[in-house]
C-alpha cells in the first residue's frame, strides 16, 4: 500500500475559456500527490504561448513540493512566452507565499473571472 489517501489527491479538472486553460485543483498538493500534477502542468506548458489559470480555491493543503510544482509551471510558461495565473481566496496560502519569498512571483487573483480578465491582485503584507 502506498500510504496515499486518494481523497487528498489534487484531482485536477480542466476546461478551456477562449485561449486559456483553467485547471481547478482539489485536495492536497504534497510530496505524494505532486508528481501527476507536475506531469500534467509540464504537458500544458510545453507548447508555445501557454495560457494557464490554476484555480486553487478548493485546495486544502500545499507543502514545499507543491510550491515547487507551481514555481516550475510558472517558469516553464514564461520560458514559452506564456502566462500562468493563480486564483486563491486563501489568506493562509498568501501568507505562505509571503513567508517563503514568493509573494511577488505569482500573478494572484481572488476570483476566476478576475483571472480571466487579467487584472492582477496585489498581495498585501500582513
Amino acid at each position: 500500500m502506498s500510504g496515499i489517501d486518494p481523497r487528498s489527491t489534487p484531482h485536477p479538472t480542466e476546461h478551456t475559456v477562449g485561449e486559456t486553460t483553467v485547471v481547478e485543483l482539489h485536495g492536497e498538493i504534497d510530496i505524494f500527490t505532486a508528481p501527476p500534477l507536475a506531469a500534467r502542468l509540464e504537458a500544458l506548458t510545453a507548447g508555445p504561448h501557454p495560457d494557464l489559470v490554476l484555480d486553487l480555491r478548493s485546495m486544502a493543503f500545499i507543502d514545499c513540493t507543491g510550491l515547487g510544482v507551481l514555481c516550475r509551471a510558472r517558469n516553464r510558461a514564461e520560458a514559452q512566452y506564456g502566462r500562468l495565473r493563480l486564483v486563491t481566496d486563501s489568506a493562509g496560502f498568501r501568507r505562505i507565499l509571503r513567508s517563503v519569498g514568493l509573494a511577488g512571483v505569482f500573478e494572484l487573483h481572488d476570483s476566476l473571472n478576475e483571472a480571466l480578465a487579467g487584472t492582477p491582485v496585489t498581495v498585501v503584507a500582513g
